[in-house]
Formats: C-alpha cells, sequence, structure tokens
C-alpha cells in the first residue's frame, strides 16, 4: 500500500492502528543502530533511510535528485516489509542473515532480493533486524555501489 506522506510521523499516523506500534518499533530499532551517516527520509511512499548528497554527491543514479537508498519501511497489505539493499549488494550479508535468521528458530524466510516481509507481526525478529542494521557503514555502502556501477564512474571526483 502507499502512503501519501511528507514525513515519517505522517506516514505512521495513516497506518491502521495494529500496524502503527509495529512499525514504529521497526522504525526505532532501525534509527538506534544503523551507522553514522544514513539519514531517514520519505521516498517512493515509505520511511527509508539513504546515504545524504552531503556524503555522496551523485545520488541514485536513476535519479540523482534523489539520495542513495539504502533501507525502506512499508506497511504493505498482507505483511510489513523491510526493504534492505545490503542484502541485494553484500552475498556474504544476505548469507549470513539467513543463516541466522533459522538458527534463532524465526520459522520460513519470507524474502526477496533485498525485501524482508513479516506476515506475521508477533514474530519480527526485532534483534536480528538491529544486528543486520549495525553491518554495513555508509562508505562500505558507497565503495560497493560504486563498484556495481563500473566503467560509468558515478559520483567519482
Amino acid at each position: 500500500m502507499t502512503y501519501e506522506a511528507a514525513t515519517p510521523d505522517e506516514y505512521l499516523a495513516q497506518l491502521p492502528p495494529e500496524r502503527q506500534a509495529i512499525v514504529r518499533r521497526l522504525r526505532e530499532t532501525v534509527l538506534a543502530h544503523l551507522p553514522e551517516g544514513f539519514e531517514e527520509t520519505m521516498s517512493y511512499g515509505m520511511i527509508g533511510y539513504a546515504v545524504p548528497h552531503r556524503l555522496y554527491p551523485a545520488g541514485y543514479h536513476a535519479n540523482p535528485k534523489e539520495p542513495l537508498p539504502f533501507l525502506a519501511l512499508a506497511s504493505q497489505k498482507r505483511h510489513i516489509a523491510l526493504y534492505h539493499l545490503g542484502l541485494y549488494s553484500f552475498p556474504d550479508l544476505l548469507e549470513w542473515f539467513q543463516a541466522e535468521y533459522e538458527r534463532r528458530g524465526f520459522g520460513r524466510l519470507d524474502m526477496g532480493k533485498s525485501c524482508i516481509r513479516f506476515r506475521e507481526t508477533a514474530a519480527i525478529p526485532y534483534d536480528l533486524v538491529a544486528e543486520l542494521c549495525g553491518k554495513i557503514t555508509v562508505a562500505d555502502y558507497v565503495a560497493r555501489y560504486e563498484a556495481t556501477l563500473g566503467d560509468k564512474g558515478r559520483g567519482r571526483g
């Protein structure tokens, strides 16, 4: 579902009451554990976390006016979604997350390339999400992003 909101607080206020507390707790978890430099934004109708232009002036290659996206939270029709682009670009991080999810007994992981879907909201692994959020620094993320752009050389000064 897409919500028209200019701020994370406006986004949260539009959620059904049963979703507000869950997304609020995920937001607090992310904010408490993201490495320094990432900033909270609203992007694509979701609460987002990005590398701001002051740290990466080139911005997102698909739309350089936008900061480089890293993570997002969304309340979808049938689930709560955590979009973590580091899982897509750091295969070792993906393997760690999948193994930890299983090892900690959270059941079957419902996931796309970078989207973790939480259908059973009572079983969201907040501690694991907290660890995941702290695994990639802005510098590591930008370096990997630059490497994936190859010869385009975006953002190199």
